[in-house]
């Protein structure tokens, strides 16, 4: 290649290099000059190579990466799993949601106002009907009871009766005071008519006659307050013996059983809390069985009748518990269009608690044709359901709707026809990609 004079190899005008050395006269020892640094422009042509170097090694590297990967074919099948939509005979129901509530809900609370002395249960402790629950410190009550029974001795007594005893009937002709009055009594009948005679016979003056009938008349007036008397203190008697009666009563009082059988859902005392009479101290609920409290649209109401079965599943359980449908609302909720209903759901086994949200199943009718596919393949995005059935070796989207679950499998209520044969798990397998069904 030829070269102009004063040009580099890329054209570029080159500067003339001074290469001699300078003494300041001669003859003397001469000092080499500095040589000058080079023009750095003269490097270009070798980092312009490099460039284009590394340029051409990308080119050939994104060019092996376009190539595809021998051994694997492109557009191969999708290996899938199948299977067939079937028909089956369900019963035909109306699923709806509600909260789960004690049959019997009941605050305990004492009677009589005292001194806690014992809680004998807690929060969730198991109590059977007649079960002693809490207990009140009893030294006042039974010094009340003492005095009560020492009141009705002394009433017994007045009327001539055994100090202890049931026994309150009186014969009130044999007690001592009515006895009393009525011998004094015959004994002013006895002077009265006396002077009569003498009277009469003009042996007594009138004025004798007529205190002897006066003494008659007080006579039959004391025997009249006797009897009267003798009544008064029947009914004193009666009196004290309930006011015993009343003291035993506030004894047993303080001591507070559970009415129903059930479990403790809330304890609200203390051991040596001063409690009022009323202020509740334990809340005891009903656990079996358990009411369903649920809200049916207006449009499946009509079905509804006392009696059916209710399938009832609850969050965190996968057992079905078995109810039926005891009690049906009189009216429309006209706010949201609603019926109320109840059902009684059994719950021996304690595994459903009241307040639990549950799914129902109201079972209105029986033996209707069904369509159904496995669980697992059904897709749901965004509110809509779909799956992918396979036809002719490729996969085709098909929306659906769903209707209740029977255990692995789902109701098809529109979408599919029996018979037709979707991919289980699909996954993110889109439509019209060719599948090949596993085992084949």
């Amino acid at each position: 290649m030829l070269r102009r004079p004063g040009r580099s190899s890329v054209g570029l005008p080159l500067k003339p290099r001074i290469c001699s050395n300078f003494g300041r006269r001669q003859g003397s020892r001469l000092r080499p000059s500095r040589p000058m640094r080079e023009n750095p422009t003269v490097r270009i042509p070798s980092t312009i190579a490099l460039i284009c170097l590394f340029t051409s090694f990308s080119v050939a590297a994104c060019s092996d990466m376009d190539e595809p990967v021998a051994g694997v074919a492109a557009g191969a099948p999708r290996q899938v799993h199948v299977a067939a939509v079937t028909e089956k005979h369900l019963d035909r129901v109306i699923t709806v949601t509600g909260t789960l509530a004690a049959e019997d809900q009941v605050a305990l609370a004492f009677k009589v106002t005292g001194r806690v002395e014992e809680v004998a249960v807690d929060l969730g402790s198991q109590v059977r009907q007649g079960q002693v629950v809490a207990r009140l410190l009893p030294t006042d009550f039974e010094l009340r009871l003492h005095q009560a029974e020492a009141a009705l001795q002394q009433a017994r007594a007045r009327l001539g009766l055994p100090s202890t005893g049931e026994e309150d009937v009186v014969d009130v002709d044999s007690t001592g005071l009515l006895r009393q009055r009525r011998a004094v009594l015959q004994q002013a009948r006895l002077t009265r008519d006396r002077m009569k005679t003498f009277f009469d016979r003009g042996l007594s003056s009138r004025g004798d006659l007529e205190e002897a009938e006066a003494a008659l008349e007080v006579a039959e007036g004391q025997h009249q307050d006797s009897i009267e008397e003798i009544r008064n203190r029947q009914g004193v008697l009666a009196q004290r013996r309930s006011e015993l009666d009343l003291a035993r009563q506030q004894l047993e009082d303080t001591i507070l059983r559970s009415p129903i059988d059930g479990a403790v859902r809330e304890r609200q005392v203390t051991v040596g809390e001063y409690r009022s009479a009323g202020a509740p101290v334990l809340t005891v609920v009903s656990t079996d069985p358990l009411r369903l409290q649920l809200a049916v649209p207006e449009r499946a109401a009509a079905g509804l009748e006392v009696g059916r079965p209710v399938h009832v599943h609850v969050e965190g359980d996968s057992a079905v518990h078995e109810g039926q449908l005891a009690r049906i609302g009189a009216a429309i909720d006209e706010a949201n269009r609603t019926l109320p209903v109840e059902a009684v759901v059994a719950n021996r086994a304690g595994t459903i608690r009241p307040g639990q949200f549950a799914t129902a199943d109201i079972v209105v009718g029986s033996g209707e044709t069904a369509l159904l596919v496995p669980a697992d393949a059904v897709v749901s995005f965004a509110g809509v359901q779909r799956v992918l059935i396979l036809k002719d070796g490729t996969a085709h989207e098909q929306r659906i709707r769903t209707g209740r679950r029977e255990g692995d499998e789902i109701e098809v209520v529109e979408g599919l026809q029996s018979g037709d044969v979707v991919i289980r798990t699909p996954g993110d397998l889109a439509d019209g990609v060719s599948v090949l069904v596993s085992g084949e």
